[in-house]
Order: C-alpha cells, then sequence, then structure tokens
C-alpha cells in the first residue's frame, strides 16, 4: 500500500465519495491511487483549480457534508485559494489537498517550489507538510475531523515523492501506533445554558415589537423559526445566507436586508425594540437597529460571533434548531399583532411594486423581467446558485424562495465566478433535482470554461446568464457611493449561447420580455447542459430598498461630473420613478 492509498481510503472512510479537482505531477501518485479506487470514490476534472474548491465548497453548502478539492503543486494549489477562502468566510467544511515538491528539494528553488502550507497559513484552520508515508494516516484523521468540526478549511500539502512510497512498519517512530487514531464523531450538543434561556424569554416576551434576523445557521431550523415568529408575532427578516430559511410566501417575512434587501425589512428593523438574531453575523451594521433602544438576543454556534455586530444582552451559544426547541416553552404567547400586521401590510405593497417591474414589456428587457419568470417555472425542489454582482439584486428580490427549494451565493468573500462551480457540485450531489446557476456576464466569463465540465458528465444543469455588457455592481458604486462617472466596467461583448454550443451543450438566446417566459421554460424542459443568454438593459440600476438622500446627491453628482451615459441612465431612473408613482 502507498501513502496516496492511505490519503484516499483514509477519505474514504471518512465518507468522501467525490473530489474536485485538476490532475498534474505534483499529485500523481494521489492519481494513480484515485484511479485504482475509482469505484469507491468518483474524481471529478475541472477546467480550473478555482473551479475546484468552489465546487468543495458548494457541496458542503448543499449537502452539509465534507468537500474535498485537489489540486498539483505550485500553481495548481495557489489556484485554489478564492474558493477556500469563500468556504472559511461562509463556513463550510473543506479539505484542500495539495501536490509538494520532492521532500529533499523543498527551499531549494526547484520548480514550482512554492510552500503552499506556508500559504495557506492564514485560510485555514488545520494546515500540514506531510513528512512521510506513516505521516499520513494521522493528518488525514485529523485534517477531516478538524474541518467538519470547525466547519472550515483544512490543508494537506503532499510531497510528490512520498505519495507513491510504500508504507512499511519499520518507518515509524516508536510512539506512532498503527491506526491509533478514529473516526468516531462528537457533534456534542452545545446546548444554552437553562438560566441564560429564561433571561432570553424574558426579554422576548416583555417586548412588542420582535423582529427576527436569520441567517445560514438557522437553515436546519425552519420550522422552529416559523414556531417562534408565529408565537411572537415577528417579522422574519433574511440575510443574504439566509434567504431559503424560510419560503417567501411565508406571512412572517419580509424578505432580505441590506442594499438588496427590501423597504418593508430596513422598515421593521427601524421601528422594532427588540431582536432575535439567529445563525447569522450580517455584515453591514448601518441596517441593524439602534442598539440604544433596542434589546438583542443571539442564537450563534461559533461563541466568538456572538455580540460581534449587535451589542446583546444574552448569547445563547448552540446549534439554532436545538435551542429555539428549547426557547420555544418558555415563550409566551404575543397579543398585540400591529407590528406584525403592519409590516404585512408594507410586504404586500412591496410585491406589487417588484411585480410591476418585473411585469414589463419595454425594450431593452429589464433583468427583473427574467428573474420573475425563472422564479415562477423553478420546481419546488429546485438549488438555485446565484453569483455576485447586480446579479445578486435580481435574485435576492425576483426568484422568490418555494419551500423545498435550496439557494445559495458568496456570501462574506461576495466572490464573482462561484454559481457555476457551486451548480455543478449540486448537481453531483443531487442527480434528479433540478440545478440552477444565476449569473451575470462578468462572473460567468471568468470560469465559463467549465461548463465543458458539465457536458463532460452529462450534469444537466441549466445556466441563465444576465447579459449587460458592464460590470454593473462596480460601475453603480462608482456612481451612488462615491459620486464619480463610471470608468472601466465596461464589457466586451460574448455569444454566450454559441459558447454554450462550442462545449456541447445548447445554448439559447432571449431579448424579448413578451417571449422571455416561453424561452425559459423551453430552455428549462430540455435536457442536458444547457444556457441560456438573456441580453437585458444595461441602464437598470439596483436600487436599494430604500434610497438615502446621500445616495440620491452622489448620483446627481456623478451624472454633473461627466458619466459617459448620463442621459440614458438619467431618463431610465426618471422612467422608473415615474412608474413608481402611478
Amino acid at each position: 500500500m502507498t501513502a496516496a492509498d492511505v490519503l484516499v481510503e483514509s477519505l474514504i472512510e471518512w465518507g468522501v465519495d467525490v473530489a474536485f479537482g485538476l490532475p498534474g505531477d505534483g499529485i500523481n501518485g494521489i492519481m494513480e491511487s484515485l484511479r485504482t479506487h475509482r469505484e469507491r470514490i468518483r474524481f471529478v476534472q475541472v477546467r480550473h483549480e478555482e473551479t475546484a474548491a468552489f465546487m468543495a465548497c458548494g457541496y458542503a453548502k448543499f449537502t452539509g457534508k465534507l468537500g474535498v478539492c485537489l489540486a498539483t503543486s505550485g500553481p495548481g494549489g495557489i489556484h485554489l485559494l478564492n474558493g477556500l477562502y469563500d468556504a472559511k468566510m461562509d463556513g463550510q467544511p473543506v479539505l484542500a489537498i495539495t501536490g509538494l515538491q520532492f521532500h529533499d528539494l523543498v527551499g531549494t528553488y526547484t520548480q514550482q517550489d512554492v510552500a503552499l502550507d506556508k500559504l495557506f497559513m492564514d485560510v485555514a484552520v488545520f494546515n500540514e507538510r506531510v513528512m512521510g508515508p506513516t505521516h499520513v494516516e494521522n493528518l488525514v484523521d485529523l485534517a477531516c475531523r478538524t474541518a467538519l468540526a470547525y466547519r472550515s478549511v483544512a490543508h494537506l500539502a503532499f510531497p510528490v515523492d512520498f505519495q507513491e512510497m510504500e508504507v512499511k512498519d519499520r518507518q515509524r517512530s516508536k510512539r506512532n501506533v498503527p491506526h491509533h487514531t478514529s473516526h468516531a464523531e462528537a457533534e456534542g450538543s452545545m446546548m444554552a445554558d437553562a438560566a441564560e434561556l429564561d433571561r432570553a424569554a424574558e426579554i422576548l416576551n416583555s417586548s412588542k415589537k420582535i423582529a427576527i434576523l436569520v441567517g445560514r445557521g438557522a437553515a436546519r431550523a425552519t420550522a422552529q423559526v416559523e414556531q417562534v415568529a408565529a408565537k411572537l408575532s415577528a417579522p422574519i427578516v433574511k440575510a443574504l445566507l439566509g434567504k431559503d430559511v424560510v419560503p417567501d410566501d411565508s406571512p412572517y417575512t419580509t424578505g432580505g436586508i441590506g442594499l438588496l434587501g427590501t423597504a418593508p425589512s430596513q422598515e421593521v428593523m427601524e421601528d422594532c425594540d427588540a431582536l432575535l438574531m439567529i445563525g447569522t453575523s450580517f455584515p453591514y451594521i448601518e441596517f441593524l437597529p439602534k442598539p440604544q433602544s433596542v434589546r438583542g438576543i443571539q442564537i450563534e454556534l461559533d461563541p466568538k460571533k456572538v455580540g460581534l455586530r449587535f451589542p446583546v444582552e444574552v448569547g445563547l451559544v448552540g446549534d439554532s434548531r436545538r435551542v429555539l426547541r428549547e426557547l420555544l416553552p418558555r415563550l409566551e404567547e404575543q397579543q398585540d399583532l400591529g407590528f406584525l400586521h403592519q409590516a404585512q401590510a408594507a410586504m404586500k405593497d412591496w410585491r406589487e411594486k417588484m411585480e410591476k417591474q418585473a411585469s414589463r414589456k419595454d425594450k431593452p428587457m429589464k433583468p427583473q423581467v427574467v428573474a420573475h419568470e425563472l422564479g415562477k417555472l423553478l420546481r419546488s425542489d429546485a438549488i438555485v446558485s446565484c453569483d455576485s454582482g447586480t446579479i445578486t439584486s435580481w435574485w435576492a428580490r425576483h426568484i422568490p424562495v418555494k419551500r423545498g427549494q435550496m439557494h445559495s451565493v458568496s456570501g462574506n468573500l461576495a466572490s464573482m465566478a462561484c454559481a457555476l462551480p457551486y451548480c455543478l457540485a449540486a448537481q453531483i450531489a443531487y442527480p434528479d433535482r433540478q440545478c440552477i446557476a444565476f449569473v451575470g456576464d462578468g462572473g460567468f466569463s471568468m470560469l465559463m470554461a467549465d461548463f465543458a465540465t458539465a457536458v463532460k458528465y452529462q450534469l444537466p444543469i441549466k445556466v441563465v446568464v444576465i447579459k449587460n455588457g458592464v460590470l454593473g455592481q462596480i460601475k453603480w458604486e462608482q456612481m451612488v457611493f462615491l459620486g464619480n462617472p463610471e470608468y472601466g466596467v465596461e464589457l466586451q461583448p460574448i455569444d454566450f449561447a454559441a459558447i454554450a454550443r462550442a462545449c456541447g451543450g445548447i445554448g439559447f438566446t432571449v431579448e424579448d420580455p413578451e417571449d422571455c417566459g416561453r424561452q425559459i421554460e423551453e430552455f428549462l424542459n430540455c435536457s442536458g447542459p444547457a444556457l441560456l443568454e438573456a441580453v437585458v438593459d444595461p441602464f437598470e440600476p439596483p436600487m436599494p430598498g430604500k434610497v438615502t438622500a446621500d445616495q440620491v446627491l452622489k448620483f446627481a453628482e456623478s451624472l454633473i461630473r461627466g458619466e459617459p451615459n448620463r442621459k440614458k441612465i438619467a431618463l431610465t431612473a426618471i422612467s422608473d420613478k415615474v412608474r413608481e408613482l402611478v
């Protein structure tokens, strides 16, 4: 048995059944072991190592299991970093395995001599270099255990010459007894203290206008979140990573928060007298309530994140579902329904406003139209992966979550190019579910070669590309936040439908809003991997739920200072405002 065999068989014992990566001479020994174990563990080849890392992160997000990615020494390992930071910052268990040069040439300026264990020091909670064949079993067990326990990234750097070495007992040090590690998992109850639960209940029971803010950590607690909302008559506001915690047709939710959120959610935050945060460390403090007049309780698995964004009085450390189960019997029925009814009325008006935006038939087609039509046609088992940019606004507001669906995005890293890899990983994890990537032309073009990966493995993913020919989020930030004319954001057009066909998939193009729904339905119903290129208005701004006076001033300033498209942008903005008024 080689050292690489020990690695692969240890992964199999930890329940790993798929690894994403790109072969290279720095991992030849590992690749050979994966070949000989291919009936028990699947290797999925990608076109770029960044895709592999994003896929490992997406796989972890959608399954809760350990995601594994693999890259060769030097540049291959370097390419993993962006996707690994995505996993770190969104709290996902991922193991990265990289090659390393011959162990006795490390540090001698040999080819691809990059000390990847040093490079990965910041991104990984466990990060070690394999020191010999008898070192592998110990390290793999600890790496997998640490990634799963701490919901973060582990990394092993494996010198290429060690990979092919036979494992012999005489190589062991006297303290390295064979098989002294185990695969026992101790999830732990992480149950909040009873006295703290009583304190939290006292605060909530004495409050009249309670807001609930949920994030990714509440993903497995849908039923409990809705039960608490019903008991407290509390609106549920959703951070971006908490989009699928409760469905958007729930009578309790006011949708998202922040720049991509809704006006009703912002009003709930401004008017509440108590805030219950569940599984979230939402980073944009300016959208949270003013702490002087609002009492706070936070449920959080990671103790160091309690009180990180808001000065809560009570921190309940533990799994959201378990903590809520303990908290629920302590809560009293809220008799005053005024705050909830106010939020529900505001949400009714907001939905009508979004419906008007998404039902427009003028040309160029509005991006909201595409998102809206797609949302209507998605199955209840759909897994939707969104990219970062203006695309995120249309996903957040115009693709409602149905009960049973999963949605995700690169949350705290907010990286472009994540959606296609997430979608590929989702389809591998759930072959029978509908898997959608909702992407912008800027983000998709970064890793679009991996559409060929879907064709290679006949993954029936569906990719919707919103094509506006511009890095839209950057453009509007330049204008609305800085008051600067747009610069360096225009994109050279690409025929994405032709790219899909060139890769061996199916390509569609839609430009007419009158035909959008029909074309999306045809696109979703075709077999195999397919891409829909939706050509939309580049001057449609992704406006905040509530526009501030400062944002209006900055926007006007950017037009005055020489915004090159000021006439078209001003015309769009004015016509949008007129539509709101009428």
